[in-house]
């Protein structure tokens, strides 16, 4: 009887899977193929460069290519439920608290994602344009569709039981309810009583947009996909204007269609093909055998290591979570360095790299400041070797303290150690050279980046088997997934925010509250490491920096002093109690509880706070190299 009514209950999602498993398998085949045009056709760009020539129609090839991979990408994440969240959930451990926390924030994004759908069918048979080389008409339908499907995996997603299953309809309905303007546009005569119902809804939600706003900061903390909330925020400041769901399709389908953006998920591709080799162990090798004869050897290994991986993936946690477990094994079962050093060093360098080109978000601050980005590249090269020397400084005085024993400097064994890791070192000198030189642009170097690390990593080391490849790129699926759709939803805010002049009325109010730039400093560093314990790095970039850029030009503050300032609290606000992403992601990645994790981490946090305040207050270190750059001409 028992294994009657278990076969019974299984067959629905049996069926269900059945059914669903040729629309799975196209997204993944889809998407896969999408990478591969991402990455050759800027490549067949570039080679084609070296001839004088070019390939048709690139541009638009590319811009298709990179909104159908985006969308398809943020379709998957939302498949295996990997959206970037607030970790906050980490403290719950109370099962039932847990699932009604998923209900709640489950139905929040399905509202949310409901609206714009509605807004998103609206932009597609009514706005977009189709006067491209592959008309957009034909890829642009996927963005109604992808909306559809990543609600449609919210309401999946719910915990349902008995007649629950009405919640998703109900939140379906009540978000259709607030995408009625946008459902109006879809007949060319809306009937009077919707038109009068439309203004009904917009005075509703100008009237409470503020306690929206609230709530829906608030249910970031119960787990609310970040995309979601911002977009919800957004949704409320575009209908307390009077503009409707179709802004946020409008800015989605511009942000997918940015040709400085195409480098995202090239160089997150770029990270993951080096993080799922043997590339690491190959790099600790080297540094080993050319800097262990001295106390501190390995720790400059550690950090070194760690910031080349950030500098391509852009995100630190990708860091943590691809390299904590060889490289702690290596700190204390091979060095012997305590537990407590091991991992506090190990969560607080992460980061580093985001300070070091190609870097993607010194990519995003220079495009979203205005700001030159090479400027801003070399502005960051000092303060982020500051912080490195600070790191590998502090390991080296603990090295000395617990006695780590040296080994004896080898040439032979370092040559050979270096002559198997060359190409992985040569890659970040090919990049920046070609890229100062003017022969490879920004998306151009992103594609070379990955094509040289697959011939590397597939062919001559062969560290990866052909039939591992798709594993790896559907591993970066979610970050890429995850952060273009936050990009877009943060693109949608930002521009929202902007229309209604909030930076400039913010700035006004702050010159006339804070007479002093250091004050002004302070207080920004406070708010940016808030700031950075609570939203990650890219959704930041586009909504935090256009309130700060004016701010910056009131108190006559540098722009590429500021860009370095905002990179360098954001990256230490990573490591922030009581949200900090990258503790989450250590205490997960190391299996320790997330309070331990926080007191390895202190000491380390408190360097990095110095420098953080080392590179607020000395401007030079930020603008010299810019400086010096520009007049030699760059």
């Amino acid at each position: 009887m028992g294994d009657s009514v278990s076969a019974q209950s299984a067959a629905p999602g049996a069926f269900s899977s059945r059914l669903w498993k040729p629309f799975n398998i196209a997204e993944k085949v889809i998407c896969g193929a999408a990478f591969c045009l991402l990455t050759l056709i800027p490549f067949s760009e570039a080679v084609a460069h070296l001839f004088k020539t070019g390939i048709p129609a690139s541009t638009s090839l590319i811009k298709c290519a990179l909104f159908v991979s985006a969308l398809i990408a943020g379709m998957l994440t939302a498949r295996s439920g990997e959206h970037i969240t607030i970790a906050v959930m980490h403290f719950v451990s109370n099962q039932k608290a847990k699932r009604v926390f998923k209900g709640i924030s489950g139905s929040i994004s399905l509202l949310i994602i409901t609206v714009i759908f509605w807004g998103a069918l609206s932009f597609y048979m009514t706005s977009l344009a189709v006067d491209q080389f592959i008309p957009m008409r034909v890829v642009g339908v996927l963005l109604p569709l992808g909306f559809a499907v990543i609600g449609f995996r919210f309401a999946r997603a719910l915990p349902l039981r008995g007649a629950a299953w009405l919640l998703p309809i109900a939140v379906f309905l009540v978000g259709t309810f607030f995408a009625l303007p946008s459902v109006a546009r879809l007949f060319q005569e809306a009937p009077p009583w919707l038109d009068a119902l439309n203004q009904g809804i917009i005075r509703l939600v100008e009237r409470f947009q503020g306690p929206f706003a609230v709530f829906l900061i608030l249910s970031a903390f119960i787990g609310t996909p970040l995309f979601s909330v911002i977009a919800g925020i957004a949704l409320v400041v575009i209908q307390a204007s009077g503009g409707g769901a179709e802004d946020i399709s409008i800015q989605t389908y511009a942000v997918l269609t940015t040709d400085s953006f195409v480098a995202i998920p090239l160089f997150t591709l770029t990270g993951f093909f080096l993080s799922e080799s043997r590339a690491s162990e190959r790099l600790v090798r080297a540094f080993r055998g050319l800097f262990n004869w001295f106390p501190g050897g390995m720790i400059i290994a550690t950090v070194v290591i760690c910031a080349f991986f950030t500098s391509f993936t852009g995100a630190s946690g990708v860091t943590i979570l691809a390299l904590g477990a060889i490289l702690f094994s290596i700190l204390s079962k091979n060095f012997s360095y305590p537990e407590k050093f091991s991992v506090g060093l190990l969560t607080s360098v992460g980061g580093i790299g985001i300070l070091f080109p190609p870097s993607l978000p010194i990519i995003l601050v220079g495009v979203r400041s205005t700001t030159n980005i090479v400027h801003v590249f070399l502005g960051a090269l000092l303060p982020g070797a500051i912080l490195v020397a600070a790191m590998i400084i502090f390991g080296i005085i603990a090295s000395v303290k617990v006695k780590i024993p040296t080994e004896r400097f080898n040439v032979k064994n370092a040559a050979l150690a270096v002559r198997d890791s060359l190409w992985e070192i040569l890659l970040p000198f090919l990049l920046i050279a070609g890229y100062f030189t003017g022969l490879l642009s920004l998306v151009e170097m992103g594609a070379v980046s990955v094509v040289y690390i697959f011939v590397i990593e597939v062919l001559v080391h062969r560290d990866i088997p052909f039939r591992d490849i798709p594993k790896v790129l559907f591993k970066a699926v979610p970050v890429i997934g995850g952060v273009l759709i936050i990009l877009a939803a943060a693109s949608a805010l930002s521009d929202s925010i902007t229309m209604a002049a909030i930076p400039d009325t913010f700035a006004d109010w702050m010159k006339r509250t804070i007479e002093s730039p250091l004050v002004f400093l302070l207080l920004l560093n406070l708010a940016l490491l808030l700031v950075g314990c609570i939203m990650d790095i890219f959704s930041a970039i586009l909504v935090i920096l256009p309130l700060i850029v004016p701010l910056g030009q009131r108190y006559g503050i540098d722009p590429v002093h500021l860009c370095v300032i905002f990179l360098v609290n954001l990256e230490v606000g990573f490591l922030t109690p009581p949200v900090g992403l990258n503790l989450f992601l250590a205490s997960s990645r190391f299996e320790m509880p997330f309070t331990k994790i926080c007191r390895y981490v202190l000491p380390f946090l408190l360097i990095q706070l110095l420098v953080v305040l080392l590179v607020t207050y000395i401007p030079a270190l930020s603008t010299t190299l810019p400086a010096l750059f520009a007049r030699l001409g760059g």
